[in-house]
């Protein structure tokens, strides 16, 4: 048996036993970021927060934090898009240099005249696809994080060509999973030499689709959303962090380098998903913040990421919006009684994101086929084909 669990048992009671002794103090906590966000001066956080330097995401104020607004009327008539992606990775223990992308795409109408259109396409990137060229022959490979990226973009391609060949005027919502932001390029140093790196998937592929989607927006009903589940954000509660700190400006590496007790702890280890899950009835959404990701705001140009919570029937939700969504009030009502409205008839996840997801993954028998045939079709054109001792081990077994 691979996994003898019986050797962790004793440490999944463990495990246990400390959350619940740790409970009580997150319910204090809580309750006092809850009494907190309820008399704290908004005016006066929004200045404090604009100068303030912190070593976590302190999201943006637009209006206040405890408000909560109740889902508008659906459409009758509406349009969901939807698009999710998959790969298969480069295979290091073998020769053939190459990875896939597969993307799902969903068109989902609603109303009198109903309609599907389920679809999935294919890319494979191989040779110089593989790798992002700068000045001076400098080459950044196409791999791990950096392929998550390219597939990302991939995505919001694709849901682009969907919103740009619509034909209807209907009520539209284009959506896709997780977040606006691409974590995985902010995360990594592209100043100086890898410039180019960024250039090619952020300005020319991320924000180009980004552009094309507005563009769409004016001529049509249509607004883009990404829905985050089970969001472990904690920007708004960093926000009261803020509201808390003694020192003006808060800027945590010159007073708290040092570590020990501080004001904000008194706040720390909630999530915005505690906070909300109080506030909100079922079916409303919080105020708009904006992201506090400092990536975003020197890059992002006039598509400036927005959020705001939404509580469903077992979580809360967090949906992002680009800034010209967030500054309509009617996308954003658009946003909000469509993403409710995909989320009870998908039983709490939005339905076009779950047949998107079906229609792009790529199984692990999926992956054992494709590269069997990538071998195969080189056995037949006389290329030899080598492979690691590792990958062989998996497939001959000797014991």
């Amino acid at each position: 048996m691979p996994l003898d669990l019986a050797q962790v048992a004793a440490r999944i009671e463990d495990l246990a036993a400390k959350l619940k002794a740790e409970e009580k103090g997150r319910l204090e906590r809580l309750e006092h970021a809850l009494q907190l966000l309820q008399c704290v001066d908004i005016e006066h956080l929004k200045d404090r927060i604009a100068g303030s330097k912190t070593t976590w995401l302190v999201a943006g104020l637009t209006s206040g934090l405890a408000q909560h607004y109740k889902a508008p009327t659906c459409p009758s008539e509406l349009t969901v898009l939807a698009t999710d992606g998959s790969q298969i990775d480069i295979d290091r223990h073998s020769s053939v240099r190459c990875f896939l992308i597969n993307i799902g795409s969903v068109t989902l109408q609603y109303g009198q005249d109903p309609d599907a259109s389920l679809e999935s396409e294919s890319a494979l990137f191989f040779g110089d696809d593989l790798v992002i060229t700068g000045p001076a022959g400098r080459e950044e490979p196409i791999e791990g994080a950096l392929l998550g990226v390219k597939r990302s973009v991939e995505e919001l391609r694709a849901l682009a060509r969907i919103a740009q060949e619509l034909p209807c005027e209907r009520p539209t919502l284009a959506l896709i999973d997780g977040s606006l932001i691409l974590w995985g390029l902010a995360a990594r140093d592209f100043e100086g030499a890898r410039n180019y790196v960024r250039e090619e998937l952020l300005n020319r592929g991320y924000l180009d689709a980004l552009d094309r989607m507005k563009r769409c927006g004016e001529k049509k009903n249509l607004a883009l959303a990404s829905y985050i589940s089970y969001s472990r954000s904690t920007d708004v509660v960093n926000a009261l962090r803020v509201a808390l700190c003694p020192h003006d400006p808060a800027d945590c590496d010159c007073y708290c380098s040092e570590g020990g007790q501080r004001e904000c702890d008194a706040v720390a280890g909630i999530r915005d998903s505690d906070l909300f899950q109080t506030l909100l009835g079922c079916g409303e959404r919080s105020p708009i913040f904006i992201s506090g990701s400092r990536f975003m705001h020197k890059h992002y140009g006039d598509h400036q990421i927005h959020f705001f919570y939404l509580k469903l029937d077992e979580e809360i939700a967090r949906v992002e919006i680009p800034s010209w969504v967030a500054d309509d009030e009617e996308l954003v009502s658009l946003v909000h009684s469509l993403v409710l409205d995909q989320c009870q008839r998908g039983h709490g996840y939005p339905v076009a994101l779950m047949e998107a997801h079906e229609k792009a993954v790529v199984t692990i028998a999926d992956r054992e086929r494709f590269w069997q045939l990538v071998e195969l079709s080189l056995a037949e054109n006389r290329l030899n084909v080598r492979s690691s001792g590792k990958r062989r081990s998996k497939v001959l077994r000797w014991v």
